[in-house]
């Protein structure tokens, strides 16, 4: 199968306060055409959305109670950015041992089983660029469930996308509030980017944010344990190209063979929705990855 993917208390229906849930490198410098590039940089936030407080949550509010399972105290801060060696013939990627070390211990996703041809589908939403409704046309017409990751501002700024997603059954995922390296603010500051948000999309739609995606990729031991303990499971991915550049299109056709091309079992793909070819080669993407003998999972059939 392949699939695409977006505190309160431990209840799904209670009130917001996400610490009570119980659910639960070497730098990523590329340096040839094997390492893909981490696919995620600041191209998610654009037109002077990052950095921003947003005023998703009032300063006056609570910000909740975080149950600490691992002390971060205690925790390496060293900055890692994701990244992998592609594979050739349809074959798994290979990830870096000191990545695997570092994630692997707190349950993060970014890889399934080599032994069935499932596809795990995400999209990062930094900004609204026009494409986002076509993509959800075309997952409502192939049956296929993804899970997006959003920023603050998107909330914000296109909530009636953002119903779309979680009424048609898809994932919505925490980007953060305002995309800021990970590594680069301390505990209280990660725990506000990622609360305020997941409050704020919890007052709106009665759910919590299960998964997080940490922006372009940065993060250490410190904040994925943060993540962990605050309920998020951390999503990597193992397939991601250059489609953010939205000046730098290469063409339908083009989105389409990279995506194909490096197909795999137990791949979370990453595309970014911004991306007019990524909107435009997404049905046939779906139809020949399925020709191929995949399947469209969720990320939520994972179980961590």
């Amino acid at each position: 199968m392949i699939a695409m993917m977006f505190c309160v208390s431990c209840t799904k229906d209670a009130p917001l306060v996400k610490g009570e849930r119980t659910d639960e490198v070497d730098e990523g410098i590329q340096t040839t055409d094997e390492q893909t590039d981490v696919g995620d940089g600041a191209h998610d936030v654009q037109n002077n959305e990052t950095n921003v407080d947003d005023g998703i949550l009032d300063d006056t509010e609570e910000t909740p109670t975080t149950l600490t399972d691992y002390d971060t105290s205690t925790l390496s801060n060293k900055k890692h950015s994701w990244y992998f060696n592609k594979g050739t013939n349809h074959e798994q990627p290979r990830i870096d041992t000191s990545l695997k070390n570092v994630v692997d211990k707190y349950d993060a996703i970014y890889l399934e089983s080599p032994d069935e041809k499932t596809i795990y589908l995400t999209f990062d939403e930094g900004y609204e660029n026009g494409y986002t409704g076509q993509i959800l046309d075309t997952l409502k017409e192939k049956n296929v469930k993804a899970v997006f990751f959003i920023t603050g501002p998107y909330l914000s700024k296109n909530e009636d996308l953002v119903r779309r997603m979680v009424e048609e059954g898809h994932t919505v995922g925490n980007h953060t509030v305002n995309h800021p390296s990970m590594p680069d603010v301390d505990d209280e500051k990660l725990e506000k980017e990622l609360l305020d948000l997941d409050r704020k999309f919890y007052e709106l739609f009665g759910q919590s944010m299960k998964y997080v995606r940490p922006p372009m990729g940065e993060f250490s031991e410190r904040t994925v344990a943060l993540s962990k303990n605050l309920g998020y499971t951390s999503v990597f991915w193992s397939f991601a190209y250059r489609d953010w550049e939205t000046n730098n299109q290469k063409g339908t056709d083009y989105a389409k063979e990279t995506v194909l091309n490096a197909i795999h079992p137990g791949e979370v793909m990453l595309l970014h929705a911004v991306s007019v070819d990524n909107a435009n080669a997404l049905g046939d993407i779906i139809d020949e990855a399925r020709s191929m003998g995949y399947e469209f999972g969720e990320l939520q059939s994972l179980e961590r």
